[in-house]
């Protein structure tokens, strides 16, 4: 049987019940759409995170794409982020007609290079888009001086970060806003797509939740300002509001998860993870390089039917659909190499004990044979 980087069918056969419970919750409440449960989630959630206000939004795109639009950006401006994310937060970008503008990251924990940010900054800057990427947070004190000192916002890309710290904060609390994606693969993860903006700025979340609801506010019908069909499905919501109350569970599993790895493969030649100072990482994916990872990915799939991923095998910039960008091959020395050598093995809380065993000891075999 093939082994792949993540299944949900373990979990949901011992959350099976309390899944079902919540779709038969929403399904008796005689209201489907931004009813209650939307409401209760909204609510804990943002206690979750320490801060005032969350509006659940229908993808972690969007979350981006509205987050953005809350904090008035839009055509003319500039975004900084970076190139070694999921395409979705670039497309977001793309979306309200800004200019996404990468500096490179960091070679030891693949995170936003911030020393880099100062030099990309120019008058038309509006935004600071850091990517807490595959389970830690960027360095955010040097971003958060910058924000004040050339009067930008900051939106946290955490849909890879939940329940992540930096130097006792939460992931999502360090900016003006942050955008959150509920995809079934992340650390907490609906059964279909969603997302979430938090925010604890009260005018932040108004403009939100005009933009979620096609720029209406208090008379249905009559649009304020041109916005979305973005709304958080009941369903999902009750199902995130019960999965919320599990979410530490399942990031201590995936850090037991995590612990296994290094034991069975510290040895190795192989680059495993490595916690930036002051951070908690909560291992949404395990990334790991080696300067011969296609080898042993094809290795892995023939000999043992392991099928593994890379997250991202080909940074944004270097994508045809971003061309205009007018970034070459080399502008990103970091990003660049450690797409040829990144790869992800199977992480997810729920993975056997024995499918790890397995992973472990393929791995071993194979890094012998190279």
């Amino acid at each position: 049987m093939t082994t792949y980087v993540w299944d949900y069918l373990p979990e949901y056969r011992v959350e099976r019940e309390d899944i079902l419970d919540a779709v038969e919750t929403v399904f008796e409440s005689g209201q489907l759409v931004l009813g209650k449960s939307v409401r209760h989630f909204e609510e804990e959630y943002a206690a979750y995170h320490g801060v005032d206000h969350c509006v659940g939004v229908d993808n972690g795109t969007n979350a981006i794409v509205l987050g953005l639009q809350a904090l008035g950006v839009g055509p003319g401006d500039e975004v900084i982020t970076v190139s070694n994310t999921a395409a979705p937060t670039v497309v977001a970008i793309d979306a309200v007609g800004a200019t996404p503008v990468f500096v490179d990251v960091r070679e030891e924990d693949f995170l936003m290079d911030t020393s880099k940010v100062e030099a990309a900054i120019t008058e038309r800057t509006k935004c600071l888009l850091p990517v807490h990427l595959y389970g830690q947070c960027v360095d955010m004190k040097p971003l958060q001086r910058l924000a004040t000192e050339y009067g930008l916002m900051i939106l946290e890309d955490c849909a890879q970060s939940h329940a992540a710290t930096h130097h006792g904060r939460i992931a999502g609390s360090m900016g003006d806003a942050a955008a959150f994606s509920f995809y079934p693969t992340k650390v907490l993860g609906a059964y279909g797509d969603g997302g979430a903006v938090i925010t604890p700025s009260a005018e932040i979340e108004a403009n939100l939740r005009r933009l979620r609801y096609y720029g209406m506010e208090k008379v249905y019908y009559v649009v304020q300002t041109p916005g979305h069909n973005a709304r958080l499905d009941e369903v999902h919501a009750e199902i995130l509001r019960r999965k919320l109350g599990r979410l530490d569970n399942y990031v201590e599993g995936r850090r037991a998860v995590a612990r296994r790895y290094e034991e069975g493969l510290g040895d190795t030649d192989l680059i495993l993870p490595k916690t930036a100072e002051g951070n908690t990482h909560v291992y949404y994916v395990y990334v790991v390089r080696h300067p011969r990872r296609d080898d042993i990915i094809a290795a892995l799939k023939e000999r043992y039917d392991i099928s593994l991923n890379i997250s991202y095998p080909w940074p944004v910039h270097t994508m045809t659909g971003f061309a205009h960008l007018g970034y070459e091959t080399g502008s990103l020395p970091v990003t660049e190499r450690l797409a040829g050598e990144i790869f992800s093995l199977p992480m997810y809380p729920s993975l056997p004990t024995e499918l790890q065993d397995k992973i472990i000891n393929a791995v071993r075999e194979v890094l012998n044979s190279l």
